[in-house]
């Protein structure tokens, strides 16, 4: 069996990848992911835990440029009923770059994929387990990325039916993110919604208690 601890530079890297991963938004236009290098970021995303190994994701790859384009427009449209449900933060809303879809090299949607349902281990009582399983291979592709020197950004602004419609998915699987994915200018020190004054991480100390919900 291989020696299953990490040298201390292992242990860094793992971590400076964690901290300097990035939602990002802006990519280098025309730019390629080598095959060998997807492949590889493929492979970390199945290589995630999932609760009773269900392995509930399903990848879809966008090559062709015209659907590339409507799932644009479905963003774009998702865009602008979110900036008017934010009231009179609408047009900073507006203002903020929030996708990188028509300049990254690779555009993948991650879906939940069909017959879940059939998985009884670890969702009798949390059936949304099956999301937090494809959340970490997404995690996993995300560092990843950022491992090769890759950019990702994860889209959220769409109308779940209107893309599964769009790419033909069965009644029972649902789409979860758009990721864009590709070379990028550069890596920001801080998140962009921090450098867009729109939102700010908060301490870790207001988010661990212990015994109880409250914090001593």
């Amino acid at each position: 069996m291989a020696d299953p601890s990490f040298t201390g530079q292992e242990r860094q890297a793992v971590y400076r990848a964690i901290a300097e991963r990035r939602d990002m938004r802006r990519f280098v236009p025309g730019s390629v992911v080598d095959t060998a290098v997807l492949a590889r970021l493929l492979a970390a995303a199945h290589a995630a835990p999932s609760v009773g190994l269900m392995q509930p994701w399903r990848f879809v790859r966008i090559t062709d440029d015209a659907l590339r384009q409507r799932i644009h427009a479905l963003v774009d449209e998702e865009r602008h009923r979110t900036a008017a449900a934010l009231g009179h933060r609408e047009q900073e809303f507006l203002a903020l770059k929030v996708e990188g879809i028509r300049d990254c090299a690779e555009l993948l949607v991650v879906a939940l994929r069909e017959g879940r349902d059939a998985h009884i281990f670890g969702r009798r009582t949390l059936p949304q387990m099956d999301l937090a399983s494809v959340s970490c291979a997404i995690q996993n592709l995300w560092l990843a990325a950022r491992a090769e020197g890759l950019g990702m950004g994860w889209v959220s602004l769409f109308e779940p039916r209107a893309l599964a419609e769009l790419l033909a998915m069965p009644a029972d699987a649902d789409p979860v993110a758009i990721l864009c994915l590709g070379p990028v200018p550069e890596f920001p020190d801080r998140p962009a919604l921090e450098i867009d004054d729109w939102a700010y991480r908060r301490p870790l100390d207001e988010f661990v208690s212990e015994n109880s919900w409250e914090r001593a």
